[in-house]
């Protein structure tokens, strides 16, 4: 039987924490960047469930952050308007868990409810039906004044941190890495490698793409409250079809197929987008050129094109690192 090479992946995650925490308190990291690391690994969380449907499973979702607004919004209305906890409410921490796991539950029964009768379908039919969801549950959203309606949830307690995020992301790789090789992932590589192929030998089909739509949209939802109650807030516009894109980018630049590929994906673009956005500001002020922040999204998709042209299989094809290789065990 295979398992995840634990203790290898554990030391690699401890020695990143370490130094990122040394780091920041030695005040050789400000607290910007290490904003932008959580954000990286929130996004690595959103990419690798994500993967989990396209790369893995071989289907093409276009709404994974409908899932995440799912999470953002449960977890928040349950830490905010119900309980209204903080940071110095005892036993507040155990309310934020709570309330992330509840969202990313939401988000599951949610994906159950739109997988079951969409998996159905294939190809662009199925990217087609995602999309249309995705932006559903974002005008739903934006037209419930209990959750804020077009301001979005405010005052959400801000309990995401460097810590809770990376418990999560590491939880994320080392769930879907071990699904990958159970008997259930095998089921899902031989639906993507040929779908007719796997029912003429007894696979299920529906089942699977079923099971890994509900766990991608899990995580997903874990995803989008680790961001809301990171950004202390929870918006429509947050979730729509770009930032859906955004995540789809990742894996496709990573490796579809590659845990690995889209962790490293998730970290490099985000800095990326950061980085341009930044940069193009800094040219607009000195110049006094009327550049807004879209022209970020033009460098930043000229550039993928490119990443894509010569490196078709995306930075990491299906390979993985040594560290989330799986071993031989009694």
């Amino acid at each position: 039987m295979k398992k995840l090479n634990l203790p290898k992946l554990l030391i690699f995650v401890i020695v990143f924490y370490a130094a990122i925490q040394i780091l920041y308190s030695t005040e050789m990291m400000n607290g910007y960047i290490l904003h932008i690391i959580n954000q990286s690994l929130i996004y690595v969380i959103l990419a690798v469930s994500l993967n989990l449907i396209n790369g893995i499973t071989g289907q093409f979702s276009l709404g994974h952050m409908g899932f995440a607004g799912v999470g953002a919004y449960v977890s928040g209305t349950i830490s905010t308007l119900v309980f209204k906890i903080n940071p110095s409410t005892p036993g507040g921490m155990g309310i934020f868990i709570l309330a992330i796991v509840v969202g990313g539950l939401a988000a599951a029964f949610v994906g159950f409810l739109i997988g079951f009768p969409s998996l159905r379908l294939k190809g662009d039919y199925l990217a087609i039906v995602t999309l249309g969801f995705g932006e559903i549950i974002r005008t739903i959203f934006n037209n419930i004044d209990y959750v804020g309606g077009p301001r979005g949830l405010l005052g959400i307690p801000k309990f995401s941190n460097f810590t809770t995020i990376t418990v999560a992301a590491l939880i994320t790789i080392v769930v879907i890495r071990n699904l990958v090789e159970s008997s259930h992932g095998r089921a899902m590589l031989a639906i993507r490698e040929n779908e007719l192929a796997a029912e003429l030998v007894g696979v299920n089909t529906t089942h699977y793409k079923v099971l890994a739509f509900v766990i991608g949209a899990f995580f997903a939802g874990i995803a989008g409250g680790l961001f809301a109650h990171l950004l202390q807030m929870a918006h429509p516009t947050q979730f729509g079809f770009i930032k859906s894109v955004e995540v789809l980018i990742m894996i496709y630049a990573g490796g579809v197929g590659s845990i690995t590929g889209s962790t490293i994906a998730a970290f490099a673009l985000t800095f990326l987008s950061e980085g341009l956005r930044i940069g193009i500001r800094a040219i607009a002020d000195a110049t006094g050129l009327p550049i807004g922040g879209e022209w970020r999204m033009v460098v930043y998709s000229l550039l993928l094109i490119f990443i894509m042209l010569f490196k078709t299989e995306g930075l990491m094809g299906t390979k993985e690192a040594k560290l989330i290789r799986l071993k031989e065990v009694e």
